[in-house]
Parts: C-alpha cells; structure tokens; sequence
C-alpha cells in the first residue's frame, strides 16, 4: 500500500513540475481601451466583435494589438520536380 501511495505522489509531483505556457498580450490580435479616464488597455480578445461585446455597455473602443506578432509565416514550397539520377 506504501508503494502505492509513493506513486500516487511521485506522479503528481512530476505533473505540477511540467512546463506549462501562460497566454500573453503578444498572442491576441485586438486591444480593449476602457473609455473611463482609467487609461486601462486589456490585449486578450480574439476578435473585433468579442472585444467590442465585452465593451458594451461600459464604454471604450477597441484597437489592434501593438503587441501582436501574429502566426509564424511559413513559406510554401512549389512541387518537387523528378530528378532521374534518383
């Protein structure tokens, strides 16, 4: 019974000690900006119109990420073409 309670342990020990990736400003594209004098700016909205929902009734104005950097840009490669030495 010791044996397993010792391993019940050691598994949760190990998964609280993984990498995990906490989510930032640099991974939304759009930007809320309070319309109180406030000055606050919230960068965690998918979308125009979920940063203008989350805005209704309180005010403000949303504007694209400064932050953002955007999906990574792979470039696409044409077809291979037939080499016989091969």
């Amino acid at each position: 019974m010791r044996l397993v309670q010792s391993a019940i342990v050691a598994a949760v020990l190990i998964a609280a000690t993984s990498a995990s990736q906490a989510q930032t400003a640099y991974d939304y594209p759009w930007c809320a900006l309070r319309g109180d004098r406030s000055g606050g700016q919230s960068c965690y909205f998918t979308s125009y119109r979920q940063c203008m929902e989350t805005l209704s009734g309180i005010g403000g104005t949303c504007i694209p990420s400064p932050y953002y950097r955007g999906p990574t840009h792979r470039e696409r490669r044409g077809p291979r073409e037939y080499d016989p030495r091969y």
